[in-house]
């Protein structure tokens, strides 16, 4: 028996830089992913996402609408970037107003399987494995945990 409704998105109205390198099995639509970009397999970017020069987005990661990313960044594998935070206890159910956005500067590292809400994390800033970023990232260093917290100044 087959589904009622597949979805077939592969890749899609995506705006490449030069020198970008994208990997099998990727969920591209509607984003712009700047110059000498590598994107890993099974990744998914959605829809308004900016993502800088120089970026490296690795495998099973999932960078949902109103997510923009500096360049020269690191995203490790499995990252999660959130932006629902569920205001009403319960999923917007596509309710764009009530998502909110997270902006990732330069130059910023982001471990395996880390989980990013709606944040602003500044320039410089090393986020490592299985981190739980809920709070705004101001000032450089390494931040880990969940909640991540800062553990190193840079």
């Amino acid at each position: 028996m087959k589904p009622e409704r597949t979805f077939n998105i592969g890749i899609r109205d995506v705006n490449f830089g030069p020198g970008v390198t994208v990997a099998d099995c990727v969920n591209l639509y509607g984003c712009t992913i700047g110059e000498a970009c590598f994107i890993g397999p099974f990744v998914e970017v959605q829809k308004g996402v900016v993502i800088g020069k120089n970026t490296k987005v690795q495998s099973h990661s999932f960078i949902c609408e109103l997510v923009s990313i500096g360049d020269n960044c690191f995203i490790g594998h499995g990252v999660m970037f959130i932006n629902d935070l569920f205001s009403d206890g319960k999923p917007a159910d596509g309710d764009k107003a009530k998502w909110k956005s997270t902006t990732i500067g330069n130059n910023v590292s982001i471990g395996s399987n880390a989980t990013i809400l709606p944040v602003s994390i500044c320039d410089g800033a090393v986020i490592g494995a299985g981190a739980v970023v809920t709070k705004n990232i101001d000032l450089p260093g390494i931040y880990a945990g969940n909640p991540a917290r800062l553990i190193k100044s840079l």
